[in-house]
């Protein structure tokens, strides 16, 4: 069957490295190894378009011990992503050698929100959302006037995953930085974003923003925070952004970007997509559902659409 499959293709004068995935997984389907206690999947070829755990294939009645190590592993490190702390020193640092010549927006204030330690976090999610005493008492002394008011407010939060804040938060920051001191979030208009200083909360979450923000008097708050792990994503960020931060406020008066990190939304899509929202939220003074992306991209279905070399059975 083999041999019938590679006459047809030089009969057809297809180049072997440009097979589709359908003839792909027949071909995969077909080969046996005598001498492997490892029964195949035909689904092994759909592996290079997602992450997800597929065509594992089958020891006996069992998954092989390959993948079973793998699973344990990327269980290992979502949760080692929940409880590791956020070194806190080392951001920073990062942060200012990624800034160079930019340099931080005036200071970094790190304060804590009303939780106790990491147990205490995860029992209790509403403290998270609220600073302690003395954090709001240092955020104050760093207040805008009411005639002057901060136009954004930065804030990073630990929230379920200091590995995404510690990795990709430098990287971000840097590029949105950058397009900040490069170019006016309102057109027409040449007026500079007036930064509140960076603000980075302990064993926060993302509500926390809200009330940094208003302690501040900023009239927008962007708030960058660890996602809940995945079993195949552990550093994924999240992006929220919310005009008129208040505390008190819901998730409908917020815009979200999500899954940020180099395997899922790389930074230059993520940071598009907030200049983007950025704008539009200055400009029309409303965030949440109220403001809709309208940023057409390429998706992923697109992209496999458009391909040339690989044609995917399953949309075509």
């Amino acid at each position: 069957m083999n041999e019938l499959l590679e006459r047809d293709k030089r009969k057809k004068g297809t180049n072997i490295s440009e097979v589709n995935v359908g003839e792909k997984i027949k071909k995969d389907s077909l080969e046996v190894n005598d001498n492997s206690p490892v029964t195949k999947q035909p689904w092994q070829a759909l592996k290079q378009f997602t992450a997800a755990r597929i065509g594992l294939g089958r020891a006996g009645i069992s998954v092989p011990t390959e993948h079973l190590l793998a699973f344990q592993l990327n269980h290992a490190q979502a949760q080692d992503a929940v409880h590791e702390p956020l070194n806190v020193s080392v951001l920073l640092n990062d942060i200012e050698t990624k800034l160079n010549a930019i340099g931080l927006p005036k200071a970094s204030l790190v304060i804590r929100s009303q939780v106790t330690d990491r147990m205490h976090y995860l029992q209790r999610p509403d403290l998270g959302r609220r600073l302690d005493d003395q954090s709001v008492d240092e955020l104050k002394k760093h207040q805008a006037p009411k005639d002057n008011p901060y136009d954004l407010a930065i804030v990073l939060v630990d929230g379920l995953s200091s590995l995404a804040i510690q990795k990709n938060a430098p990287p971000l920051i840097k590029l949105l930085l950058q397009r900040l001191a490069q170019q006016p979030l309102i057109t027409p208009g040449n007026a500079i974003c007036h930064l509140a200083p960076l603000v980075v909360v302990q064993q926060g979450r993302v509500a926390v923003g809200d009330e940094v923000a208003q302690c501040l008097n900023a009239k927008s708050v962007l708030v960058m925070v660890g996602e809940r792990p995945g079993l195949s994503s552990p550093d994924s960020l999240g992006m929220y952004l919310t005009w008129a931060p208040k505390v008190g406020l819901t998730d409908e008066s917020r815009n979200c970007i999500s899954n940020i990190r180099p395997a899922g939304l790389e930074y230059t899509q993520a940071l598009n997509k907030l200049w983007y929202l950025l704008s539009e939220s200055h400009q029309r003074k409303l965030s949440g559902v109220n403001l809709k992306e309208s940023a057409k991209e390429q998706t992923g279905m697109d992209l496999l659409k458009s391909s040339k070399t690989i044609r995917n059975f399953l949309i075509s």
